[in-house]
């Protein structure tokens, strides 16, 4: 009976903070893309020059991955006693691979 006491005063406790705490900052457009200071960081905006630009990844996460990936495999591949040439080449190699494939497959964030 104690348990269940405690966990309705926690309840009972935690519901006016949470309205509160969703009431106190709603989510509508600016908020989503303005920061504190009013930098806009959207998908997508107009420049001085009057064009759309978009924003887009920069392909860094496919660089890591795929570094990760290739020097796994290229070590693999190079079974010899000494691994670092397979393991060196097959990092860069799939370095190179991720990264274009993540800028590639790119839409406006």
């Amino acid at each position: 009976m104690r348990k269940v006491v405690l966990g309705l005063l926690a309840v009972t406790v935690a519901l006016p903070v949470l309205s509160l705490s969703a009431a106190a900052k709603p989510r509508d457009d600016y908020n989503r893309y303005y920061d504190n200071d009013g930098n806009y960081s959207g998908p997508t905006w107009r420049g001085n020059d009057g064009r759309m630009y978009c924003r887009k990844r920069d392909g860094t996460t496919g660089l890591v991955v795929g570094a990760v990936a290739g020097a796994l495999v290229g070590r693999a591949i190079d079974g010899g006693r000494n691994r670092t040439a397979g393991t060196i080449v097959g990092g860069a190699a799939g370095a190179l691979i991720g990264r274009e494939v993540e800028r590639s497959s790119n839409r406006c964030q």
